[in-house]
């Protein structure tokens, strides 16, 4: 999904052509990326020795139904054997995949509404009022060295749900690598803010950044990136 702030670029070939590609990908992948995810209310601490990565990630798919869907909701999601999953969740999933981490979605403890228009005006309330939504359940990080964060693109900046994720835990010491999908603003100055929320961590500049006109190439560009930045297992 990109918020009201960008304007719509998809024509409906266009929208004919994405869901067209996307099925025909060969992710190469188990598919274990349907398995339970941490849980939100009691996810494992990791082993002391542990080594593997943390996938934390917000996702905004707005709706749940592969058939029929109007504009908006096929910005916001990439559907995969019938499955709809939402754009940062299906690249969350594939970081989690090539990197052999863990992975845990922020979910808020009030559901954000489906409704295109209904959610572009909250998301806006919501950082006109610097709110703090409340995040469903929590996770352990204690054992993580690298976290990846992942989030939309919302009104140019992170959606205020991740501002409570990174107020609520310390993740000093750790490096955080970001990830982000969008409609137009890129990632805008979100690095910095993540930066300015956890200043002892070391947030990596170089986040991967994805265009909702462009998900077909999310396989792709993951595992390149990936490779750049040398975890890609």
């Amino acid at each position: 999904m990109k918020l009201a702030h960008d304007a719509y670029v998809n024509s409906a070939s266009s929208i004919i052509s994405r869901r067209n590609a996307l099925k025909m990908i060969s992710l190469g992948l188990s598919f274990s990326m349907f398995a339970p995810l941490l849980s939100p209310a009691s996810s494992r601490a990791a082993d002391a020795r542990e080594t593997k990565p943390l996938v934390v990630y917000f996702s905004m798919p707005e709706t749940n139904d592969p058939n029929n869907m109007t504009r908006e909701e096929e910005n916001s999601t990439v559907v995969i054997d019938g499955k709809v999953l939402g754009n940062t969740q299906y690249v969350a999933m594939l970081i989690q995949e090539m990197t052999g981490g863990d992975i845990f979605r922020i979910i808020p403890q009030t559901p954000y509404p489906t409704n295109h228009r209904t959610l572009v005006d909250l998301a806006k309330e919501e950082q006109n009022t610097n709110a703090r939504p409340a995040i469903s359940g929590t996770v352990n990080t204690a054992g993580y060295d690298v976290i990846f964060l992942g989030y939309p693109n919302w009104w140019g900046d992170m959606p205020m749900i991740l501002y409570t994720f990174l107020e609520q835990y310390n993740l000093s010491g750790k490096t955080i690598i970001p990830f982000c999908t969008h409609g137009g603003s890129g990632l805008s100055n979100t690095i910095q803010a993540i930066q300015n929320c956890q200043p002892n961590a070391t947030v990596i500049r170089n986040g991967y950044v994805l265009s909702r006109n462009r998900m077909e190439r999310a396989p792709s560009g993951v595992a390149e990136w990936l490779k750049e930045i040398g975890l890609k297992k």
